[in-house]
């Protein structure tokens, strides 16, 4: 079924449109929310994640735009997986590559790129839990901060404040540890 159909289905709320939605993304779907779970959760959890994602689209068919459903989805996917990490009292992950910075395949700048993805991630850890959430949410997951503040139940002003001092906080940690 074509993507124009399934929306115009999902809008009508004839369930062929959601069962097409399912049958064209579930796959991206639940790849999306693996791997943000990257085995923390149980595959029930996933799954219902999954679900919870294209029970969203079923509620909210008039934000979904032809040509940037995958993206939509995919969005809803990264909050809804995140949401339950946090639900379940776990942080956010910061993926082993997160940090990978491109470069010339020169054994010495491998070394050197490794080294500095290994002091951020550091110094990323040694934040407060709330913060470092924050700052994920932020600068990693690219929240803008309106979703954050709601993400994590606070104002925008707070938010904020804890983004700058966060920022000021690993500014001094990476210093410290140029200077060793």
């Amino acid at each position: 079924m074509r993507e124009e159909s399934i929306l115009r289905k999902l809008r009508a709320r004839d369930p062929a449109g959601l069962e097409g939605l399912m049958a064209r993304y579930l796959p991206y779907v639940s790849a999306v929310v693996w791997g943000v779970l990257r085995g923390a959760m149980t595959a029930e959890d996933g799954e219902e994640v999954a679900s919870d994602v294209f029970l969203a689209a079923w509620e909210q068919p008039e934000d979904l735009q032809a040509g940037r459903v995958k993206a939509w989805l995919g969005a809803v996917a990264r909050n809804k997986a995140k949401n339950k990490l946090r639900q379940a009292g776990r942080t956010l992950p910061l993926e082993e590559d997160a940090l990978d910075l491109p470069g010339p395949d020169d054994p010495a700048g491998a070394l050197e790129r490794a080294e500095e993805r290994e002091l951020v991630r550091r110094a990323v850890d040694s934040l407060p839990p709330q913060d470092r959430e924050i700052f994920l949410r932020r600068y990693y997951y690219a929240q803008s901060v309106k979703e954050v503040a709601a993400a994590v139940g606070m104002g925008e002003a707070a938010v904020k404040t804890r983004l700058h001092r966060g920022r000021n906080k690993l500014k001094e940690l990476l210093t410290k540890e140029e200077l060793r």
